[in-house]
């Protein structure tokens, strides 16, 4: 299996855990020319941009570690574009999913 494949199949497994905590899925893999969001989902009236991080083995370091501040000012473009695409003016947040063989965990950010 590929990198790509991985990856989707670990976006696949973040929107389920999403789903079943209560969160609507209403994008994934959204892209545009400069930015790309790996998860979009809507909780409470409240938007979430989920960046998905997989890690096949915890000697990798969390997936959390690879938010580093250049990913994190990228989600924030990447946020702001959406908003503005959509004509979203509520509430938003970042969060990132790590998903691993065993579990999976999520982060707001």
């Amino acid at each position: 299996m590929n990198t790509t494949d991985v990856g989707k199949r670990a976006e696949a497994q973040a929107a389920a855990y999403l789903r079943c905590n209560g969160y609507q899925i209403i994008g994934q893999n959204w892209r545009i020319r400069y930015c790309e969001i790996d998860i979009v989902a809507i909780k409470n009236q409240i938007v979430y941009f989920v960046e998905v991080k997989y890690r096949s083995r915890s000697q990798q370091g969390s997936g959390f570690d690879y938010i580093t501040p250049a990913k994190l000012h990228r989600m924030e473009f990447a946020a702001k574009v959406w908003t503005q695409h959509h004509d979203w003016l509520g509430d938003y947040q970042l969060v990132a999913v790590e998903v691993q063989p065993q579990k999976i965990l999520m982060q707001i950010i």
